[in-house]
């Protein structure tokens, strides 16, 4: 999952949300299309909401389909077609000729190509001003973000950032064996070196505390991703971008759960009633936002309306880099596509 703080300006009702998504929605392929993206119900009831509330949470998916064509099959028509050139007038293809055969080969190839879909979790909440996406692809999550942004008249939204780098707080509580309050360090962790070698030592299904690890941050790896228990009720993977992976929800949770209730608004219910208590104590134990987190978003939308636009790119390194400092604010169009399994169940 990939964290972000909504602008607190941005005021909606659910119904406006709706109607601006009901504008994209899903379509699949046309023959000679290579690319189709919009929005599904989240529920797969056909004709079904676009964005459904449980709880005061709002749930929305973003689906994209995409046509397989391997690029040995299309190299190969593409020979085809300048050797029958070649053979009926003697010349070979220039430079210009062979890209519009390329394009025309594709043309010819992708109505019978395979089609591949992906879908993406969306979660809103809107009483905490948190926006969260079920993916690990930060490239994935700016475009997603951006089409959302444009799509939904006012929303300004800036990555979650904390006054400590995860890295830094990894490096500390494995180092120093304390743990931040309410949490646990499991057994799974990757550390890597930053010098030119980019040496990389994994632990899995193995105990932290011991003095080989303490020895390897002491050389300089730093923590790339390290397990983590929250409140023995949620185990999840923290990486050093500040995105939360390998989401498990522990037994604990479903204590004074019925067997039989499981369905749609009870994953959500339980999914978005943990995370939601989750999220802010893992930000406290990172040292809390920093003023660029908290009002960054604000700020796009602050004097007047004017709009700030961030390219993805500054987005994206916000997230990769240790210090996260500088997170970008996402305000301004762009396109999408995605990762997650189209039949899972919502985060």
């Amino acid at each position: 999952m990939i964290v972000y703080r909504i602008a607190p300006q941005w005021q909606v009702e659910l119904t406006q949300v709706e109607d601006a998504l009901a504008k994209a929605p899903f379509q699949e392929c046309g023959a000679t299309q290579e690319k189709s993206l919009g929005w599904v119900p989240p529920r797969g009831e056909l004709h079904g909401p676009l964005v459904e509330s449980v709880g005061g949470q709002w749930i929305l998916r973003f689906m994209v389909e995409t046509k397989v064509l391997p690029g040995s099959v299309l190299a190969r028509k593409v020979k085809e077609k300048a050797e029958r050139i070649e053979k009926e007038t003697g010349r070979k293809p220039g430079k210009k000729e062979s890209k519009e055969l390329k394009d025309e080969a594709k043309l010819d190839l992708l109505p019978m190509a395979f089609t591949k879909q992906g879908s993406m979790w969306i979660w809103i909440d809107t009483a905490s001003r948190l926006l969260v996406l079920d993916t690990s692809a930060q490239g994935r999550a700016d475009e997603v973000v951006t089409l959302l942004v444009e799509s939904l008249p006012g929303l300004s939204v800036s990555l979650l950032d904390t006054q400590t780098s995860p890295q830094a707080a990894m490096a500390h509580w494995l180092k120093e064996q304390e743990p931040p309050v309410g949490f646990t360090v499991d057994r799974e962790c990757e550390l890597k070196s930053a010098n030119e070698e980019k040496a990389v030592v994994r632990y899995a299904r193995h105990p932290l505390d011991i003095e080989e690890v303490q020895a390897h941050i002491d050389a300089g790896k730093l923590p790339t991703k390290l397990a983590l228990t929250w409140d023995d009720r949620v185990s999840f993977m923290l990486t050093e971008g500040l995105q939360i992976k390998k989401v498990s929800f522990l037994d604990t949770v479903f204590e004074g759960t019925k067997a039989d209730e499981g369905g749609f608004d009870t994953d959500v219910a339980i999914a978005t009633g943990e995370l939601v208590k989750l999220i802010p104590d893992l930000i406290e134990a990172l040292g809390g936002e920093t003023e660029s987190g908290v009002a960054g978003a604000a700020q796009a939308v602050a004097s007047e309306g004017e709009a700030v636009h961030a390219p993805r790119a500054v987005v994206r390194t916000a997230a990769s880099t240790p210090s996260r400092k500088g997170g970008g604010v996402i305000t301004g169009p762009e396109q999408a596509p995605v990762d997650s399994d189209p039949d899972a169940a919502p985060f």
